[in-house]
């Protein structure tokens, strides 16, 4: 008997091979021009499919641009909830920069894309289904964070929520804010690091 999956067509297959050459394109030249100075007619040529073709996977410039980021982001989430697991045990403030330092890494890999990216997914259509994708992957970041400070004995988790969704806006702001731009990515954590402890202090120290 078989193992009860289908197969894939060979419709199904190209069409797959289609979008993962649009998704390579997409993200070689948006690290080599940045995403303003992309095209997608760039993309179509680079992905060597027609622009119609590519318009049926993304229809704009800023979802090709949120396809690539997620896998990216994705990643990044996964690294820094296995490094906050590490780190539990180190306090309320340790386990949750440990989660957030690939994340900033991520979205200032390249600061021009991750600053577009962090507002298409804030102010875009929030019902376009590469945006609902990203808003899932900020959801999980914030549920990690809830979940590292609802560990320590002296946060509620009616606060932890609340406190975490403080936490994703600093790391927004701080990631994206044009005075910050040229900092390094270990003076943007440390600044974020101060901001995150000071938040968190209070809700210490009352208890």
């Amino acid at each position: 008997m078989g193992s009860g999956h289908m197969p894939i067509g060979r419709r199904e297959l190209a069409k797959q091979a289609k979008r993962e050459r649009i998704m390579t394109a997409a993200r070689e030249l948006f690290v080599e021009h940045g995403v303003d100075r992309v095209t997608t007619q760039q993309v179509a040529r680079r992905a060597d499919v027609a622009i119609g073709t590519l318009y049926l996977y993304a229809s704009t410039k800023a979802e090709l641009l949120i396809m690539v980021q997620n896998e990216k982001f994705a990643a990044a989430v996964d690294s820094g909830l296995a490094a906050a697991n590490a780190a539990v045990g180190q306090g309320a403030l340790e386990p949750v920069i440990a989660l957030i330092r690939p994340v900033v890494q991520c979205v200032r890999e390249h600061i021009e894309n991750g600053r577009t990216y962090l507002r298409e997914l804030v102010f875009g259509d929030p019902a376009e289904p590469y945006r609902q994708a990203g808003l899932t992957l900020t959801g999980r970041l914030e549920d990690g964070i809830t979940g590292l400070l609802t560990r320590n004995e002296y946060i509620g988790a009616a606060d932890a929520a609340t406190l975490a969704r403080v936490i994703t806006a600093i790391i927004h702001i701080s990631t994206t804010a044009t005075v910050r731009l040229h900092r390094s990515d270990e003076a943007v954590l440390a600044d974020i690091r101060d901001q995150i402890h000071a938040t968190l202090a209070p809700h210490i120290r009352a208890a």
